[in-house]
């Protein structure tokens, strides 16, 4: 199964739709060696399975999307929640590297001074800001998509795939990260100030009767800086590695692939998008992490007093879990899909129309 890596490292998933045009064996007559053709390939819609299957809902019905919000917010929610101690350390590692100088080291101090209970600190604004930011993450990513794909029409929509998936991720997540920041803002304070609260209940009112609502929202504009980046690799690093996995990895067509060898792709494509997704946005999280910590700070002022090398501090932390967190995700999601029979479309092909268009099919 994975003899042929090469070829999918040789193959860039972010190519203009000439280059994949070459890619996919239709660059024109001249290109085509001599000798008979081969079989035709199954055209496949970016919308539509093409495999028969009995599905509970429609494809981008109100069924469908409810379902997906639900999947987002039992993949964000629990993964999330599960990697708290973690994402613990690593904020603290951000917020005072002189003090936790590494990853094994942050976990010994933390242990120290707080008890394996001090490391579940934050475990309350994890869980619903995460659950909520997921129902808006993967239910209007799929909305989006939907609707981005009607507005292109079916070949722009495959000719332009990738920028689809960026900008359908980009604005679902838009408003993922209005409905994360106050949770994240008090996830933070509790886990980065000793002795400010220990819990949710006591955070909130505090913040509160300090700043105002202000205190909940400060950190929402970094917070796009580092997730909208973050989901847009997530969700087009994704789409795309499944369909080269398919493409030059797995040795039989996704409909000749079980449910769980579908979930084996879903899973190492998710880890691979983690690992962009973390270098990507971790910058950006830096700032949030010292941002949401301090009182009347800005953005600006953060990053000057960071500088560069500072807003790296805590990567091989955050690759670690953001590569675990977007794989388990991501298998998680398709699990729900898959649970609940819903429409899952394969890695989309050439329409028959565009191939017609352009002299590719008789």
């Amino acid at each position: 199964m994975f003899s042929s890596v090469a070829h999918l490292a040789r193959a860039n998933p972010f190519n203009a739709p000439h280059l994949q045009l070459v890619q996919d064996g239709l660059a024109g007559p001249r290109s085509n060696p001599a000798g008979p053709p081969g079989p035709p390939r199954r055209s496949r819609k970016l919308a539509a399975a093409a495999v028969e299957e009995q599905y509970s809902c429609d494809y981008g019905s109100g069924r469908f999307f409810l379902l997906c919000g639900l999947g987002g917010i039992i993949s964000c929610g629990t993964t999330h929640t599960a990697l708290v101690p973690l994402d613990l350390v690593k904020c603290r590692m951000q917020v005072d590297p002189q003090k936790y100088k590494g990853i094994f080291n942050g976990f010994s101090i933390t242990l120290k001074e707080d008890g394996v209970r001090g490391l579940a600190k934050g475990w309350a604004p994890t869980f619903i800001g995460y659950s909520m930011q997921g129902l808006c993450k993967f239910g209007f990513y799929e909305v989006f998509k939907v609707l981005y794909s009607n507005m292109l029409g079916e070949e722009n929509a495959y000719l332009w795939r990738t920028s689809l998936y960026l900008a359908a991720s980009a604005s679902a997540e838009f408003f993922a990260d209005i409905a994360l920041a106050p949770m994240e803002a008090a996830k933070v304070r509790i886990q980065t100030q000793p002795g400010y609260a220990n819990t949710l209940r006591d955070a909130a009112p505090k913040m509160y009767k300090e700043e105002g609502l202000k205190a909940f929202y400060k950190g929402v504009a970094p917070l796009w800086m580092r997730q909208i980046p973050y989901t847009m690799m997530k969700f087009a690093c994704f789409e795309r590695t499944v369909e080269a996995l398919y493409k030059f990895v797995v040795p039989k067509p996704r409909s000749e692939c079980s449910k769980p060898e579908q979930l084996v792709v879903t899973f190492v494509a998710g880890y691979i998008a983690g690992v962009f997704c973390a270098i990507v946005s971790h910058p950006a999280d830096s700032v949030v992490s010292v941002l949401n910590k301090e009182k009347g700070s800005s953005a600006t002022l953060v990053l000057q007093r960071l500088g560069f090398r500072g807003v790296w501090k805590g990567l091989f932390a955050r690759i670690i879990m953001i590569g675990t967190l977007t794989a388990l995700q991501w298998f998680i999601y398709d699990s729900v899909k898959v649970y609940f029979r819903l429409p899952r479309p394969p890695p989309p092909e050439m329409p028959e129309s565009l191939k017609k268009k352009l002299g590719y099919s008789q």
